[in-house]
Formats: C-alpha cells, structure tokens, sequence
C-alpha cells in the first residue's frame, strides 16, 4: 500500500473488498472499480476533469429535491434506465413490454372512481382512456390497480406547478370484475424533461434536445401478477424516434382518435406477466 501506482492501484483497490461479506455487494464493487479505472485509462482523465466530474454530480445532488430527482434524470438520458428495465423484464410474447418509470411518479395519488375525471383541472384537450388488463392466457384480472399519471398541456407534471396544492392529471384507479377500466383526462403532449440543470448542461454539451414524445405513464399491479411499469405513446408524436430518455417501445405506440367533438379516446389493453411463484406452480 506504501508504493502504488498507475499499474497496481487497481488490483489494490480490489483486493481491500476481500472481507466483504455479501458476495453481491463485492462482485457490484470489484467489477465498478474495474470498469472506472479502465475508463479513466482509457480516456487519459486529467485531474481538472476528474473535478469538472466532482462539481457536476454535486450539482446533481444540491437540485435534487422531493419534487425533482437530478440522478434519475442523468440515468435516463444516458440510456441506464432503460438498460436496466431491458435487463430485468425480459416477458413472454404477448405481454405488455416495460419502459422507463421516470422521476415524476408520487405515490399516494388519489384514487378515482371509474369513469371519473383524472385530470382534475389540469390544462389539456379531454381525452376518455379505456382498456382491460388481462393475463397472459386471456384471463380478466379483476381488480387490478392502475396508478395513472401525465403532463399537462403545458408539458409540466403538477408537482412542477408552484404552489399547486392538488393533485393533477395523475390518480389511481381500479379494474372492474372482468378486469376493465376507463377514466378521463387529457390528451398527452410531447414535453421537454428539465434541463435548467446539470443535466440539461450535458444534453446541450453533446447536442441532444431534451424532448419527450407525448405519452402517458401506468403502474398496474395486481395479486398473482408481475407489477408493470410502462407508458402509453400517442401516434404521430414529435420525438418518437429521439426521446430524450430512449423509453419508446413500438408495442407502446398507439392510436389517440380524435372525436366529433374534438376530445380523443385512447384504447388499450395491458396483457400482465404471472409472477414467479405462479409461473412455477403451474
């Protein structure tokens, strides 16, 4: 330990890991101190930019809030998220695929009943959203939960809105007997992620915009069944093809109609995966 260099501090490193018990947290942190010291190899990091590192995720720190979460943005636009979600949610075909969860859930939303109006005074075009959540055989799941949140048309959630004391365009609602459900809102809009911080500091560095396609966010969850999180994309959006956080999924994108009277319905039917104890019983 009195004579390390370039060449050996890593294995050094490594080896102060050998008395960890938990053999998950020492292969998490033998393989991180592997991969960080190839990079700052292989990128040759100066010690200015190790600190420009240091500054940028204390910035990240110092604007994270119980509204905003900077670090959950930064693992979004550098594709983490995602990665993470394609890794651990690997469903049968037929299922309804997982995305992102995003840094705007609340829990504790209020619950509606069905057919009530969600959007509870946000700004946006009425949209009627009507579906069923069934299992991956065709069976109804009864009573499935539905936690439903979205921006308003301005592209801002309601905990963005200043001194909103109400929650808005975001609610919880729960499938009927035969496992279907409907509620109004408004119609979705592509929306631009916050980037007045650190991380919109490194959107505008490596030239990428910080737009959204227009979407719609659920968590379904129900006895029996994996929980799913995953949003609804409408049609013909801006930014599909270049969502900021790399969330869209093709089986996600779907037909928002417009109607005689100028609202829209959105349609769609959640396909849930057994969980495991189920999948193993049968």
């Amino acid at each position: 330990m009195r004579n390390l260099n370039q060449d050996n501090i890593t294995q050094a490193v490594i080896a102060s890991f050998s008395a960890t018990e938990d053999p998950r947290i020492k292969q998490i942190m033998t393989s991180l101190v592997q991969h960080l010291h190839a990079f700052a190899r292989e990128v040759k990091l100066t010690e200015a930019e190790w600190f420009q590192g240091i500054d940028f995720l204390t910035r990240c720190g110092h604007i994270t809030s119980d509204k905003r979460q900077e670090f959950i943005l930064l693992s979004d636009v550098l594709g983490l998220s995602m990665l993470t979600v394609a890794m651990n949610n690997d469903k049968p075909a037929g299922c309804t695929e997982s995305t992102v969860f995003g840094p705007f859930h609340v829990a504790g939303a209020p619950h509606y009943e069905l057919g009530a109006d969600i959007a509870n005074g946000a700004k946006g075009t009425p949209c009627l959203v009507r579906g069923r959540v069934s299992g991956l055989d065709g069976e109804p799941v009864p009573g499935a939960v539905l936690d439903v949140w979205q921006s308003d048309d301005d592209g801002l959630y309601d905990v963005q809105h200043e001194g909103l004391e109400q929650a808005q365009a975001r609610g919880v609602v729960t499938a009927d007997a035969q496992g279907r459900y409907h509620f109004r809102s408004i119609l979705a809009v592509p929306y631009s992620i916050p980037h007045d911080g650190p991380v919109g500091q490194l959107l505008e560095a490596t030239g990428r915009h910080p737009w959204r396609p227009a979407h719609l966010h659920f968590m379904v969850t129900a006895p029996g069944y994996e929980t799913l999180i995953t949003h609804v994309f409408r049609d013909r959006s801006d930014y599909l093809d270049s969502d900021a956080v790399f969330g869209v999924r093709q089986s996600l994108v779907c037909d928002w109609v417009q109607q005689p009277d100028g609202s829209y319905l959105l349609e769609y039917d959640f396909v849930l995966n057994p969980a495991a104890a189920q999948r193993e019983a049968a």
